[in-house]
């Protein structure tokens, strides 16, 4: 069977709504007697003729599973950031919770064990990672997961927190409803 008709086949039987992203590992794992250009060329020509979506740098979904509940940013995080302790937090959090007003569409504030990066994800937004050094023994009450998103996320203490200890702006921050959710010390 032809590489390109393969890999559609794969897909069709193997991805869901649920099991949507692929890394480059993922899928090249299917065509080992491929070279790595031959690869290459096989993903651009999926992603051409349509069938493949590149989230990111890396990370592709399958057309016709892409779920359209608005959280392959979150997942998409989840997935590239697999091998790290990572939690939802800083604006992200204190915009769900009403705390602050603004946030830029489609940007996600993911704190994490590992480097900072910002990852552009295209037409589906932008995933950026801060370096935290916390462990997760020392923060566990202030965080729950959240099967939706699949990432674990900071209560708005926490994100507060976080907010000043990454030196973020805090002007947009509504203290009469951040300090509703403050703990006395």
């Amino acid at each position: 069977m032809q590489p390109t008709k393969y890999l559609n086949s794969w897909l069709e039987n193997h991805a869901t709504h649920e099991r949507y992203l692929f890394s480059i590992s993922d899928l090249s794992a299917l065509f080992p007697h491929l070279s790595y250009s031959s690869f290459k060329t096989l993903l651009s020509r999926a992603v051409t003729a349509g069938h493949l979506i590149r989230i990111c740098r890396g990370l592709y979904s399958f057309r016709k599973s892409l779920p359209s509940n608005g959280l392959i940013l979150f997942h998409s995080a989840a997935y590239l950031r697999s091998d790290g302790f990572n939690y939802i937090s800083l604006e992200t959090v204190l915009s769900d919770a009403g705390v602050i007003s603004q946030i830029p569409m489609n940007w996600i504030c993911i704190m994490s064990s590992m480097r900072s990066n910002i990852i552009s994800c295209g037409k589906f937004g932008t995933i950026e990672f801060i370096h935290t050094n916390k462990r997760p023994t020392n923060i566990m009450k202030h965080l729950s997961y959240d099967e939706n998103c699949r990432l674990w996320r900071a209560d708005v203490s926490l994100a507060l927190q976080d907010m000043k200890s990454t030196h973020r702006n805090c002007d947009l921050i509504d203290w009469d409803i951040a300090n509703e959710f403050i703990e006395p010390n």
